[in-house]
């Protein structure tokens, strides 16, 4: 039955059905008839902002997977490596994940600027009170499990475990992992790299969508895990690495990139 399958998969990503509706728009009460199975026909354009949280929905032309350079065009996507990821060219940016090579289109202006305000906030704090953990940006070479199928590239990450440092990159998981949602970039976001990076083992994983002007952050340690919450660009976002010392103020941040 539709709605046994919607909850299964609601059940597997941790979201509650208040969480569902925000990030779908589909209304909390459609969600639950819907789901209760009291609605057995949805419409159309509901079910599918429903199927796009919880699946990820079909590709659009902007999030398919583009191929690769033709170094690897003798592989399929799938049989991909971290040897033909190392082949690419210096100027093409790219992700290898589970054995698929997904090029990265360029990103945009706020998108930058989201990077470079969360990067000085946390960089600050990290001054000011020490400790062992360093903040970086993408372009950053993470072998998030250790293998020879997954290279990604977060666009923010912060390293407590030293030896997980090398020279051309992070070995292991990060202990907090942030990407700034683009077009190009909502499914994978939402969907394959929340569930990488919870089985890799990151502690804590903010996702920053701009266009809905929304934080979602996983916390992936603990009894309850894995952990959501949700937050608008008017909030105070803790940071659950350092124990909610540190608040990022999305507010300020938004007031100084979208200046009336």
């Amino acid at each position: 039955m539709l709605y046994e399958e919607l909850n299964k998969r609601k059940k597997e990503l941790g979201l509650t059905t208040e969480q569902l509706s925000q990030l779908s728009g589909v209304p909390a009460g459609t969600v639950n008839k819907i789901l209760s199975g009291e609605t057995r026909s949805p419409r159309y354009d509901t079910l599918r902002a429903l199927e796009k949280i919880l699946y990820g929905g079909p590709e659009s032309e902007q999030d398919a997977v583009r191929e690769p350079s033709a170094v690897c065009s003798r592989k399929k996507q799938g049989e991909y490596t971290v040897e033909d990821y190392r082949r690419l060219p210096e100027d093409v940016r790219a992700e290898l994940i589970d054995g698929e090579l997904i090029v990265l289109e360029a990103p945009d202006f706020t998108h930058q600027e989201l990077i470079a305000e969360l990067l000085f906030e946390i960089k600050l704090f990290i001054r000011k009170n020490g400790g062992p953990c360093r903040i970086l940006p993408s372009p950053l070479d993470v072998r998030l499990d250790r293998d020879d199928r997954t290279m990604v590239q977060p666009d923010i990450a912060l390293i407590c475990q030293s030896e997980k440092i090398t020279k051309k990159g992070i070995y292991g998981a990060p202990d907090l992992c942030i990407e700034i949602v683009s077009d190009s970039t909502r499914k994978r976001d939402y969907g394959i790299k929340m569930q990488k990076y919870m089985a890799a083992g990151v502690q804590e994983y903010w996702i920053v969508d701009p266009k809905r002007k929304s934080i979602v952050c996983y916390c992936f340690e603990g009894e309850d895990a894995p952990y959501i919450s949700m937050y608008t660009f008017s909030d105070k976002v803790p940071v659950r690495v350092y124990g909610e010392e540190l608040k990022i103020d999305f507010a300020e941040i938004a007031g100084r990139i979208w200046k009336e």
